[in-house]
């Protein structure tokens, strides 16, 4: 394999990394700050605040899934996009997205919890333990994909 083709796998890998950010962030928001209501990003603030933050959120997952699905289109019409090393890409930044969230947002920063007014810790076990599988499995496909002789799409 050729400097040129592991660069496009790392290219490959980090475009849909991009979009795995995004879309674990819109899951995150859509799911647990719209859907079911229990919380926003920032819970300390009043209650605009609490959703200013939201927005806040949303747009930056907006801006990583937008830009992320342009640097993936532009992978795939130059022919250079490795679809395992994708595939891993996104499931490693879906999972490093819910790992930062669950460790630095909820527990380091205490910016919000998962829930209140429950016990938290199966919730936040269930929460890193899922991430950590997604970070795992990740890296799986995107060490595989370097070293598979997969052809560019």
């Amino acid at each position: 394999m050729d400097e040129r083709d592991l660069r496009d796998r790392g290219r490959s890998a980090l475009a849909a990394a991009v979009i795995g950010v995004g879309m674990m962030a819109a899951v995150d928001e859509i799911v647990f700050h719209q859907i079911l209501a229990w919380h926003h990003f920032y819970d300390p603030a009043a209650t605009d605040v609490a959703l200013l933050s939201d927005g806040l959120l949303h747009a930056g997952e907006l801006l990583a899934l937008t830009g992320g699905f342009f640097w993936f289109a532009a992978l795939r019409r130059r022919g250079t996009l490795h679809p395992t090393a994708a595939w891993g890409g996104f499931l490693l930044g879906a999972g490093a997205f819910q790992l930062f969230d669950g460790l630095v947002v909820h527990k380091l920063l205490r910016l919000h919890q998962i829930r209140y007014d429950v016990e938290l810790w199966p919730y936040d076990l269930a929460w890193n333990l899922a991430a950590a599988t997604l970070i795992l499995t990740g890296a799986a496909l995107t060490l595989s994909a370097r070293a598979s002789g997969e052809p560019r799409r």
